[in-house]
């Protein structure tokens, strides 16, 4: 019997799911809302193309108070999703974007890069790293966008994100502390409840009653066909050799108490205070919550409170 769009190949719920007959369903990140000015924060926005033939966009902020001229730290954030679903244009990530960039008064970019499975990782990494070329590129007079040209501080610059997106912003720093991108300095990265794993179980993620291990193993395999496996240092930073060579001095970790992947962010501090890396890292573990809380939950206490962790650890 010929295969039709009822026939499963790779269910993933509540991420995405796959159909034998190549259709692909995905269940967050399909709320797309348009750049603005938003009301309750004044924070403005606008969406950019950075690489037409490779479809890599980006969302810029610029807080609603900034005068003319006015030089910020600039935040480069990748957002979650597993490397298969969400935006920056999603109404989750706008918002989190908008109370974020309100909060530390920064100019950030939000990377839209290309996603699994139409575009397996490492796709997803090529084309953050083409991002961060093009932001680089406006430090030197050869980019033309004005909003970034005159309003960041290119001695400040921060990556940053969430579940997928911490794991593209570790990466990102890895890179660039072993090509360097002429015209920016990598001040530090904040990773929240970051995407990282590992062949064997750490802490309690064979226990875990909210995802399974093997949900995670699968997942990554699905995203990333042709990886080395689970122990690939892409998804498993203990295993790279090149850790140490990590492009800035100071890194934030949130976990949650909830979350299967908490002992990977302490799993993550201890690999990094090991390696040689010549820097500092914190890690703020928040009780009572699961993965990605502030992102979903921005207006909770605990939501608010990161905001303003994340504020002081880019503008200390």
């Amino acid at each position: 019997m010929a295969a039709n769009s009822t026939e499963i190949l790779h269910d993933f719920h509540p991420m995405i799911r796959v159909y034998k007959d190549g259709k692909v369903e995905r269940f967050v990140g399909i709320d797309i809302v348009p750049a603005s000015v938003d009301s309750e924060t004044g924070v403005r926005s606008k969406d950019v193309v950075i690489s037409p033939e490779h479809d890599v966009s980006a969302r810029l902020y610029l807080p609603g108070n900034i005068d003319p001229g006015q030089k910020l730290p600039l935040l480069v954030y990748f957002h979650g999703g597993g490397f298969v679903a969400e935006s920056p244009s999603s109404s989750t990530y706008q918002n989190h974007l908008n109370s974020l960039v309100a909060e530390a008064n920064v100019v950030a970019v939000s990377v839209g890069y290309r996603l699994a499975p139409e575009h397996p990782v490492p796709i997803a990494y090529e084309d953050s790293w083409l991002a961060l070329k093009w932001v680089a590129s406006q430090s030197t007079g050869d980019g033309h966008e004005h909003w970034i040209q005159e309003n960041a501080d290119f001695n400040h610059v921060y990556f940053g994100g969430d579940s997928a997106g911490a794991n593209i912003a570790h990466n990102m720093a890895i890179r660039f502390g072993q090509e360097k991108l002429p015209g920016i300095n990598l001040d530090g990265i904040f990773l929240n409840c970051p995407f990282f794993w590992g062949k064997d179980s750490i802490g309690n993620e064979g226990t875990s009653l909210v995802f399974k291990k093997s949900y995670v193993d699968n997942f990554w395999a699905f995203s990333f066909p042709s990886a080395t496996g689970l122990d690939d240092p892409l998804i498993n930073p203990s295993m790279d050799l090149n850790l140490s060579k990590l492009g800035c001095k100071k890194v934030l970790i949130y976990v949650a108490e909830e979350d299967i992947l908490k002992e990977r962010g302490y799993h993550y501090k201890e690999a990094l205070k090991k390696c040689g890396w010549n820097g500092e890292v914190d890690i703020v573990d928040v009780k009572g919550e699961n993965h990605v809380f502030s992102v979903l939950f921005p207006n909770s206490e605990n939501g608010k409170a990161m905001l303003k962790r994340v504020a002081s650890f880019i503008n200390q």
